[in-house]
């Protein structure tokens, strides 16, 4: 077989325009990995939202660190115990454009968090505009999440 330059060029040639489209024009492709996360995500949410931590239970590891916006961090038992005793309910609560990428048995999961808190005290509405970093790990065959991070905006 006769190889010629031209032909070895083309593939590269591919790879660099790639390069250079932006990200958000080129469709993401979810695997099954993505859609059990995206699945998870989506079920942390609402037990989020409804203040069930029986629900956020099993989604969360043993080695759990939950950082808030106002820098206090939280592990499994404290997240649990501080959704069981909460002294507001969630009146909204959206995870918007998330985005799941997985690093082998790691995934980084990214959301801007938007929503209201209303206090059982004086009935006092709170919005909330975070961005998230959440970090699941695969153990097992379960995804759990492993640490979640939070900005305010």
């Amino acid at each position: 077989m006769n190889v010629k330059r031209r032909m070895l060029m083309l593939p590269a040639l591919a790879v660099a325009l790639m390069g250079a489209i932006p990200g958000s024009l080129v469709p993401a492709v979810a695997g099954p990995e993505e859609d059990a996360i995206a699945k998870h995500l989506e079920v942390f949410r609402a037990a989020q939202a409804a203040g069930k931590a029986e629900g956020l239970a099993s989604l969360c590891a043993e080695e759990l660190s939950y950082s808030h916006s106002n820098g206090s961090v939280d592990d499994k038992a404290s997240l649990l115990s501080g959704i069981t005793t909460a002294n507001y309910k969630w009146t909204s609560l959206e995870y918007k454009n998330p985005t799941i990428r997985v690093v082998g048995p790691a995934a980084i999961v990214r959301f801007n968090f938007v929503g209201e808190q209303e206090f059982a005290a004086d009935g006092k509405k709170t919005p909330q505009n975070l961005h998230v970093l959440m970090n699941w790990l695969k153990q097992g065959s379960e995804w759990k999440l492993l640490s979640r991070s939070a900005t305010r905006l």
